[in-house]
């Protein structure tokens, strides 16, 4: 569902599909309360989601840390969960989504088989969207100083350099650094990019490598040119460094592109360029991995509530949707026509951006990291040793979880 043959053929096929539905055709009487991410997509889906009435939706960048004792809750504290392929694993292993073939078979005739994300031989969530990093870029910064757009991050920070050397921007790049999820992820992107491997010999670890030394001087590479508050430097905090005008690139979440066109709070509206992830070195892969969001459903409720939930979320995902807010996000839904937003996503995808690989040992690695690494961003340790005490506290969990005994 990832590949750039599919999104283009689902855009290119969407012209002529019928007109859209009514509003909401559910008048939902069940009081259904929905947790996820608050990036722009969501925004629009759980707004559709309430139109049909008695809906709550409670958007959350930490959602992925709330998810997981909020959806093993007897009964669980939310019917609706927005996740992504790497926030979907710790719901699975603990049993608390239900598999949504029947309300599939019964309400989902519009999904496409795109969006039916099928575990162990069960529908076990609908995707909305593609997401993937990708450069945002001010149009009129390199046009003034003849600058090419980067294809690398060499000639990023090139670029970086003659921005800040001619007085424009202070910090001219803006990154996903801050401790936690963010962090490793930033780092996961750049491991892949050089050639990394995760795991050695099944689940034993093997970040403290070549490459992963050479993720982390990449990082390194990039604060010298970054706001010195870089690791609380979440999505959020990039997409309003933009906004505003204080940076002059990021590689940042396709989710975010259409907040740079909105008036309401861009000042750059139309002054932002979108590309494929910059490589990690020159001819290598786009450093950015591909996600998938969408629904899940709770186990720990009635029947009644799941069925009443799904249908509401189907409401939020539809046609009539997707048509309002055509630059909200890279849709799966019918509706969605491919157009210049998706052109950075669209490109990593060409630049050979692997699937972020999901699992519980990746969940675990992913944690290890984002708990470790700004030890060496801030001079407190070396790369290797760094890389050292993330590996360990990877084992330490992993034991824990009985994956390594």
């Amino acid at each position: 569902m990832l590949l750039r043959s599919t999104l283009l053929a689902a855009g290119l096929a969407l012209a002529a599909t019928p007109a859209a539905e009514a509003a909401c055709a559910f008048e939902n009487e069940t009081p259904i309360k929905t947790l996820s991410a608050g990036f722009e997509a969501w925004k629009a889906v759980t707004t559709a989601m309430a139109e049909c009435g008695n809906v709550q939706s409670e958007l959350d960048q930490e959602f992925r840390t709330k998810q997981p004792a909020a959806f093993a809750a007897n009964p669980a504290l939310y019917h609706i969960g927005g996740v992504a392929n790497g926030t979907i694993v710790p719901l699975i292993k603990d049993g608390s989504i239900r598999p949504l073939d029947a309300l599939v078979e019964a309400h989902g005739q519009q999904l496409t088989p795109n969006q039916l994300v099928t575990i162990d031989g069960e529908i076990m969530a609908i995707a909305m969207m593609v997401n993937a990093q990708h450069l945002m870029y001010r149009t009129d910064v390199f046009e003034d100083l003849g600058l090419p757009v980067p294809a690398n991050y060499e000639e990023m920070f090139a670029a970086a350099a003659t921005i800040k050397d001619a007085g424009l921007m202070d910090y001219p790049i803006g990154a996903t650094l801050k401790a936690g999820w963010n962090l490793a992820q930033e780092f996961n992107n750049l491991f892949l990019a050089h050639g990394g491997t995760f795991f050695v010999e099944g689940a034993q670890p093997n970040v403290n490598s070549d490459a992963g030394v050479a993720a982390l001087e990449t990082m390194k590479a990039m604060t010298d040119y970054m706001d010195p508050e870089f690791l609380v430097s979440d999505s959020t905090y990039v997409q309003k460094q933009m906004q505003q005008g204080e940076i002059a690139m990021t590689n940042l979440w396709s989710s975010r592109a259409g907040a740079m066109n909105d008036p309401g709070e861009s000042s750059v509206v139309g002054k932002v360029g979108f590309a494929g992830a910059p490589a990690a070195v020159a001819g290598g892969p786009s450093a950015t991995t591909v996600w998938w969001d969408g629904i899940v459903v709770a186990e720990n409720i009635s029947d009644e509530e799941a069925e009443a939930a799904f249908i509401v979320a189907m409401e939020g995902m539809d046609r009539e949707m997707v048509e309002a807010n055509q630059d909200a996000a890279v849709w799966l839904i019918d509706g969605y026509k491919v157009g210049d937003l998706a052109t950075g996503v669209v490109e990593s995808l060409e630049g050979g951006a692997p699937s972020y690989p999901a699992s519980t040992e990746i969940g675990l690695m992913h944690t290890a990291l984002g708990d470790n690494l700004a030890a060496y961003l801030t001079g407190q340790a070396s790369a290797s040793e760094t890389l050292a005490r993330v590996e360990a506290a990877y084992l330490t969990a992993a034991n824990e979880a009985g994956i390594i005994r």
